[in-house]
């Protein structure tokens, strides 16, 4: 049997901002619905009603003196250290996020110039054929990042791909908003590389959708929710419900031709990974996965969640999952080398990805 060439994961790395904010932070703000009317429910109510349908209890936001673009760096420089290569060979750097490099006292997103090139400058790469470009594709961006890797990976025109998810949301979501209670900073990092194997290894299968019809602005930026608010600022707004009843819709739906294109089973994965956005939703998906497969009974440990204490960092949230389970930082959860994993993530556009994933033995 000939060999072919496969992607693999070689390293990975994550930055965890230092300031943890718990729910009972959020106990003194003035919360407005989409009509500009204040809420009549107290707000211990709201954080508890919140807390019960998310699962969140704390969120992480970076300090002051941090950038998204910092953040992205100091994950890359993990995952660089993890996979023991010369950041000089990496082809391409992919950077995942929706919102460029936000300061504290700045109302404007900066994106140029691209912030994979200001991760490049930060890890002092000088090899102008380490190509780095920016992806935002919503929360589904940084599993995206990895599909184009593959990509390159797979037609020979890279070995090694340094793909990054970084995201500020603290800066960007409505205090007077009671979905900004969701968002939360983070990023993650992973470096996938060529192999060559006459059995599947790696990636085996991706799939992605996007639904640029009645769900385009689900998610979108609009003006504060503080009927009051006469600045110029946008903040990120979501229809919560109308997501939430479309993700239940396609979102499995992506996961099993994924795993069909693999010639796999849900019953053949190890792992789900999917992007921590709602514990309900993600749980919802997982059941509805599993009832496509004409099965009952499912299995909570087969997706590891992070969302309790890290919140919803966009797309970080996947690479973050995936380095603390590697690294042994996930109580209760391993890889076990040669068994299969599903990727999955859902967010603005409406985009939704997959991969499955084969883990190397080592």
């Amino acid at each position: 049997m000939s060999k072919k060439i496969y992607s693999i994961i070689i390293g990975s790395g994550s930055y965890i901002p230092t300031h943890v904010v718990p729910n009972a932070d959020f106990i003194n703000n003035e919360f407005y619905g989409p009509d500009g009317l204040k809420l009549t429910k107290s707000n211990q109510v709201i954080i508890d009603q919140f807390e019960q349908i998310t699962g969140i209890q704390e969120r992480r936001y970076v300090t002051d003196d941090l950038l998204t673009s910092d953040i992205a760096s100091l994950a890359a420089h993990k995952a660089l250290a993890a996979s023991k290569i010369d950041p000089e060979t990496l082809d391409y750097i992919i950077v995942a996020h929706n919102f460029g490099d936000v300061s504290i006292g700045n109302s404007y997103t900066d994106m140029v110039p691209a912030l994979a090139s200001r991760v490049k400058n930060q890890l002092g790469i000088t090899n102008p054929d380490t190509i780095a470009y920016d992806l935002p594709f919503g929360c589904a961006g940084w599993l995206q990042g990895v599909i184009q890797a593959d990509g390159y990976i797979r037609s020979g025109d890279a070995k090694k791909v340094l793909i990054i998810g970084a995201e500020t949301l603290s800066r960007i979501c409505d205090p007077h908003d009671r979905d900004s209670m969701i968002y939360a900073d983070g990023a993650g990092a992973v470096i996938l590389a060529a192999t060559e194997s006459e059995e599947p290894v790696g990636i085996i299968s991706h799939a992605t959708k996007s639904y640029a019809n009645e769900l385009t602005y689900v998610l979108k930026m609009c003006k504060s929710a503080h009927p009051e608010y006469t600045g110029d600022r946008l903040f990120l707004k979501m229809q919560g419900r109308k997501l939430y009843e479309h993700v239940l819709k396609i979102v499995p739906g992506v996961i099993k031709e994924c795993i069909t294109k693999a010639g796999l089973s849900i019953e053949d994965m190890d792992k789900l990974l999917i992007h921590q956005a709602n514990n309900k939703m993600d749980e919802a998906v997982l059941k509805q996965l599993y009832e496509l497969y004409d099965l009952k009974s499912t299995s909570i440990d087969i997706m590891p969640m992070t969302i309790s204490w890290l919140g919803n960092s966009s797309v970080a949230t996947l690479p973050t999952l995936y380095d603390l389970v590697e690294r042994d930082r996930f109580e209760g959860q391993e890889f076990t080398p040669g068994k299969m994993m599903v990727f999955a993530a859902v967010g603005a556009g409406v985009n939704v990805n997959a991969v499955v994933y084969k883990i190397p033995v080592k």
